[in-house]
């Protein structure tokens, strides 16, 4: 048992099961043994790898997007350029450097990134070595002002429910421990519960619903932002449209562990449900995009286009592990659908381009 597992162990022994939710926010943000704490988990020597990872073209497809938006709504100046969760800064460092090509753009903009991880905040002040960047927290403390951001593998992280349906209500799931010490998942008993009252003509006993309100509070709160002062927002992330099914997952290694093995060295996360978000937007008055596969949106932007011209000045190995990466972030087959994407912007304004009314 690890570290946070034994303390983890010991609060369930004193206390009662433990909601998932907490659990998960406990294992990624526990300031002295929680995972994205004491470590860089991207790339190939951590634990995944994610879509600016890859590729640069990624990060420049998305980051013109938001240039475009940018252009759309007037040009404001100054605007905040914002990342939620950033990882190392590379989505950040491959947007502005296609930025520049934008006649204003940089001279307006005003970075900031949303990160807790002062590991990675120390790793993404070397990556945008050159330009000024302002941490925050949360998205609360961002300036009143036209907000540009986009969200990577972000919403994935936030600390979700579960709830399994019963004959005679919902059981939530929580996390108790076994008489050897080890941390197990079980079931509270089943009570129906408002919140779900919706999901009972979709369900059936042995169903499971996923729900995560801060997936929903921060999305609904950007988009109170973007509705009274301007802006635009892209979420990337794995998941679907309306939750159905058990996602909770962990990494280690590139390679998927049980959740409950090892409290604070693996990734925790779970498929983003798309719906809620959507609708929480809407009711703070933005408008929002239909959801857009990753693969359909990047083609819409030109990815293969610009693959085709970086690929010019590539030979041998450089020029395979290039194909790949097009390959990887577009393909059904791979990221290309099981990621998808979501924008918004205020009421009456155009969509970033790649992206469909609702």
């Amino acid at each position: 048992m690890t570290p946070l597992g034994r303390l983890l162990g010991a609060q369930i022994a004193a206390e009662g099961p433990m909601r998932l939710d907490r659990y998960m926010a406990t294992c990624l943000l526990h300031p002295a043994h929680g995972y994205y704490a004491t470590r860089d988990p991207f790339g190939t020597a951590g634990d995944f790898i994610t879509a600016p990872e890859i590729s640069q073209m990624f990060g420049e497809m998305i980051g013109l997007a938001l240039a475009q938006a940018w252009g759309d709504q007037g040009r404001p100046t100054p605007f905040t350029l914002a990342e939620a969760g950033p990882g190392r800064g590379t989505l950040m460092a491959d947007m502005v450097r296609a930025m520049r090509a934008v006649p204003g753009m940089l001279a307006a903009a005003q970075i900031h990134l949303i990160e807790a991880s002062q590991t990675l905040r120390d790793i993404q002040r070397e990556t945008l070595a050159g330009h000024q960047v302002i941490w925050h927290d949360s998205l609360v403390s961002l300036p009143d002002q036209p907000v540009f951001l986009v969200a990577n593998e972000f919403l994935d992280a936030l600390p979700i429910r579960q709830f399994q349906r019963a004959d005679t209500g919902w059981c939530e799931r929580q996390v108790g421990v076994a008489p050897d010490g080890t941390l197990i998942p079980g079931l509270a008993p089943p009570t129906w519960l408002a919140a779900l009252e919706t999901r009972r003509g979709d369900t059936k006993p042995g169903d499971v619903v996923e729900t995560c309100a801060p997936a929903v509070a921060f999305v609904g709160d950007l988009a109170a932002r973007i509705a009274a002062q301007g802006g635009a927002a892209i979420l990337i992330d794995y998941g679907n449209w309306h939750s159905l099914g058990d996602t909770f997952q962990a990494l280690c290694a590139h390679q998927p562990v049980d959740p409950f093995a090892t409290p604070g060295e693996a990734d925790l996360t779970a498929h983003v449900d798309f719906e809620p978000l959507a609708q929480g937007a809407r009711a703070a008055g933005a408008q929002v995009s239909a959801m857009t596969a990753q693969g359909t949106l990047l083609e819409r932007l030109g990815i293969t286009a610009r693959a085709q011209a970086l690929a010019g000045k590539m030979t041998g190995t450089a020029l395979t592990s290039h194909i790949a990466a097009h390959r990887r972030l577009t393909h059904p087959a791979e990221m290309g659908h099981l990621f998808q994407t979501l924008a918004i912007v205020p009421q009456g304004a155009a969509l970033p381009p790649g992206f469909d009314a609702a």
